[in-house]
C-alpha cells in the first residue's frame, strides 16, 4: 500500500470523522479510523479501525501514515504525538473551534475550561509539530450541525418537538453562521494536502449569516410547525434556566448561552475559501439532519 494514500483519522465516530472517511475513501485514500469505542468488527478493505486506548496512544508500532486528522477534542491530541510520531507523519490537521475567540471572555467557569483546553491543544500542535518538522493545519468550525449528532441545533429541535416553543432572550437578533458537517470534513480532506495550507490557521464558517431567532424559526418550519418562538426578559430567563438545569438533558445551558443570543459570533472564511477551496453551502435543515 503506497504510504501517501493512507490517513490516520483521531475521533473516526464522531458525525464530522464519518463525513470525513466518506471523502476520503471516495479519493481513493485507505484509513486508518482510531475511536474510543469499540468496532463492530466489520471488515472494509480501505477502512482499518482501530479502538483507542492509553497503550494504542502510547505505542510506537504504528504503520507508516503521512497524513493524519484529529476530528477528536484538541485537548486530548498531544496524548497521541508518540503515535503520531513514530508514524513518519508529514502533515497534522486538527480540529478546534471559533469557541476560542467567541467565548474568551465568559464568565462561565464551564465555558472558561473550553477556551484552555482549545488554546492548551492548539498550542501543543504547534509546538510539537515545529520541533519534529511535521506541518500543521488548525481549522476553527463555528456552530456545526448535520447527521442529528450535533449538540448544539439538536438541543433545539428536541426542545421545540417536545414543548412547541423555544424560548428567547430579548430579541435574539445575534448573528450565526451555521456549518454543515460535511462541509467541515471537506475542508478537513482539502487541508491534508493542499500546500498553501501548510502551518496555517483557518476559519470555517457557513455560506449563511443569520439572526439567532432566524436560525431558530427555521428549525421550527423543518419539523413541521408553526414558528413559536417566546421573548422572555432577562430575569425570567434566569430563573428559566436555573429550573431546566434539573433535567439531565439541559443541565449545561447557561445563562451566557442566552446572553450570546444577542451578540454577533461572525468569522471570514476567505482565507479557507482561497487555500482550501472552502464553499459551505447555505443554512437547510433537511430530513437527514434531524436527530430521530
Amino acid at each position: 500500500m503506497d504510504e501517501l494514500s493512507k490517513t490516520g483519522v483521531l475521533g473516526a465516530s464522531s458525525f464530522v470523522g464519518e463525513c470525513a472517511i466518506q471523502r476520503l475513501r471516495k479519493d481513493g485514500r485507505h484509513v486508518f479510523a482510531f475511536s474510543r469505542a469499540p468496532h463492530d468488527g466489520k471488515v472494509e478493505s480501505d477502512v482499518t479501525r482501530l479502538q483507542l486506548s492509553p497503550a494504542v496512544a502510547g505505542s510506537r508500532e504504528v504503520p507508516p501514515i503521512k497524513d493524519w486528522l484529529c476530528v477528536a477534542p484538541i485537548r486530548v491530541l498531544p496524548q497521541y504525538f508518540p503515535m503520531i510520531e513514530a508514524s513518519g507523519a508529514r502533515r497534522v490537521v486538527a480540529l478546534s473551534s471559533t469557541s476560542l475567540l467567541a467565548k474568551k471572555d465568559s464568565s462561565d467557569q464551564g465555558e472558561q475550561a473550553l477556551v484552555r483546553g482549545l488554546h492548551a491543544g492548539e498550542q501543543a500542535l504547534r509546538t510539537w509539530a515545529e520541533s519534529q518538522g511535521v506541518e500543521w493545519v488548525i481549522l476553527r468550525p463555528t456552530l456545526i450541525y448535520g447527521r442529528g449528532r450535533d449538540k448544539n441545533l439538536t438541543e433545539i429541535v428536541r426542545f421545540v418537538r417536545r414543548w412547541g416553543f423555544f424560548p428567547l432572550l430579548g430579541q435574539a437578533e445575534g448573528l450565526r453562521q451555521p456549518v454543515h458537517a460535511e462541509d467541515v470534513a471537506a475542508a478537513c480532506v482539502s487541508a491534508l494536502t493542499l500546500p498553501n495550507a501548510a502551518n496555517r490557521t483557518y476559519n470555517l464558517s457557513g455560506g449563511e449569516t443569520l439572526s439567532y431567532r432566524e436560525m431558530v424559526c427555521r428549525v421550527f418550519s423543518t419539523v413541521g410547525k408553526v414558528p413559536h418562538p417566546v421573548t422572555v426578559p432577562r430575569w425570567l430567563f434566569r430563573l428559566a434556566v436555573t429550573t431546566v438545569r434539573l433535567f439531565p438533558r439541559y443541565r449545561h445551558w447557561t445563562v451566557e448561552m442566552a446572553e450570546r443570543m444577542n451578540r454577533d459570533l461572525v468569522f471570514d472564511h476567505a482565507d479557507a475559501a482561497r487555500d482550501l477551496g472552502f464553499s459551505p453551502r447555505s443554512f437547510v435543515l433537511s430530513p437527514e439532519d434531524l436527530p430521530v
